[in-house]
């Protein structure tokens, strides 16, 4: 595919005009609309100006690169390697302050890098192969034979999920992710709204061993990050939605 047939695409999802597109990029829309026609060949800092107005993330933005003919900017290092080290650490001492309420890690197809003590709680019960390397978190969640039948509100949190999952992929295609996401759609029931229905952006409510969890979630991410593996690791951290859960999580790790 021509970059001036990539540019146009990404425009339009992101329902942006030549004139928006062209006043974010520091440029003008004849120049723009040049571009787009492959008229004009656009610069290295042209193509990267376009990718960062279009708000793509750093792998696409390598791909757009790469598509108008240069090499790629930004670099995609293992996350063990000594280049990440200070990262690993940072995400490592995050985990543990988590403590005593459950943390994990996900790359950008959902696999499992990390996780704190506290997490185990969550996966209790679930198939071993379900939880081998490389695991996948929102697979591990909806499956059958994952966390999918100790969640009372399943419907409506694996709703939530696969929303999540949707529209990270029209913010940004990705053919594994979009594979997960096919998978996981045919595990999930209808959910079917009750009055006053607010959303799908319910507390997580989990049976376990030691009494029903009341999770509320929040994800976090590296918003300044220029390696490509950096910028696509996700924290989600679990907090308790009421004392109850509070008590069970601060037992559970004083017992562990």
């Amino acid at each position: 595919m021509e970059f001036a047939e990539v540019l146009r695409e990404r425009r339009a999802s992101r329902r942006l005009s030549q004139l928006e597109l062209a006043l974010r990029a520091g440029t003008t829309q004849r120049h723009l609309s040049f571009i787009e026609s492959g008229r004009s060949a656009p610069g290295r800092d042209m193509v990267i100006r376009l990718s960062e107005s279009l708000g793509l993330p750093l792998r696409e933005r390598n791909v757009m690169l790469l598509t108008a003919g240069y090499a790629p900017a930004y670099p995609e290092t293992p996350l063990d390697g000594s280049a990440l080290a200070p990262v690993k650490d940072a995400l490592d001492h995050i985990l543990a302050a988590h403590m005593p309420y459950p943390a994990i890690i996900i790359d950008r197809p959902g696999d499992l890098v990390s996780m704190n003590a506290a997490a185990d709680l969550l996966f209790e019960g679930c198939a071993a192969e379900l939880l081998a390397p490389p695991a996948n978190a929102f697979r591990i969640a909806l499956h059958p034979e994952g966390m999918a039948p100790r969640i009372v509100n399943f419907p409506e949190w694996a709703t939530h999920v696969l929303q999540g999952i949707r529209a990270e992929l029209d913010r940004s295609p990705d053919e594994r992710l979009a594979a997960v996401y096919d998978e996981l759609s045919g595990y999930v029931p209808p959910a079917r709204p009750k009055p006053g229905h607010l959303g799908f952006a319910v507390p997580l409510e989990l049976r376990s061993d030691r009494g029903e969890l009341h999770l509320m979630t929040t994800i976090m991410s590296f918003a300044t990050a220029v390696d490509v593996t950096v910028s696509e690791l996700k924290l989600e951290a679990f907090l308790p939605a009421d004392p109850a859960t509070a008590a069970i999580l601060i037992s559970s790790a004083t017992t562990r």
